[in-house]
């Protein structure tokens, strides 16, 4: 099972990651775009019949990726909480509780348009806020994936996916990192995001991933 896959990016070595991130290891960063805690939260307060326990699975699966990675860094590239109603008690204090684990990782979020309706990480979470493009090397990092001047731009915003077409009828939507000379995206980090599907283009890779594995598309 192959959980990650390396990917070189205006020089720097980069790591996608089978379960929707990036590692950045001479950064010591962990990239994750489109987390989106508590839009289950915000559509419940609507009155919509939506799963619970999204906040939760979540915060496991990153628990998982800092176990593993050890970052000092941790990067949001935007849409952390998902709307004004995301700020649930229930939401809060699950990050509250996630957050007093990692507290000696260093978290920061790029403005995205949805943390722009939905407000920053409450102070006590002790997010670094900052708009785009925030500008590391030669790698601008972004929520809107609009091509930077002089950088090559990581970000998110799209939740791109791939449709895998089988025999028949059949098919399979998977998440994937779509990449070309100019410009990254990373998938949706959070479940319960739903996907933009991409094509290939001729100066475009996908990087496929079931959150088992990573895998470039041929």
């Amino acid at each position: 099972m192959k959980l990650e896959h390396p990917l070189t990016i205006a020089s720097e070595q980069l790591i996608l990651l089978a379960d929707k991130a990036i590692y950045w290891p001479d950064q010591k960063a962990l990239l994750i775009a489109d987390a989106h805690f508590g839009k289950a939260a915000a559509y419940r307060a609507l009155g919509q019949p939506v799963p619970q326990g999204t906040t939760s699975h979540n915060l496991q699966r990153l628990n998982l990726l800092l176990s593993r990675y050890n970052p000092e860094k941790l990067i949001f590239l935007g849409d952390f909480l998902h709307a004004p109603k995301s700020h649930a008690p229930a939401t809060l204090a699950a990050l509250r509780s996630w957050r007093r684990l990692h507290g000696n990782v260093q978290c920061m979020l790029v403005r995205g348009n949805h943390d722009l309706k939905a407000g920053d990480p409450p102070a006590d979470l002790e997010f670094d806020v900052v708009a785009e493009p925030y500008l590391i090397n030669k790698i601008a990092l972004q929520h809107i994936p609009a091509i930077h001047a002089t950088h090559h731009v990581i970000a998110g915003h799209v939740h791109p996916t791939f449709r895998l077409q089988g025999k028949g009828r059949q098919k399979l939507v998977l998440p994937c990192f779509y990449h070309e000379p100019a410009l990254t995206i990373l998938p949706a980090f959070g479940d319960f995001t739903g996907g933009y599907a991409m094509e290939k283009q001729a100066n475009s890779r996908l990087f496929v991933t079931d959150g088992g594995c990573v895998w470039p598309l041929i």
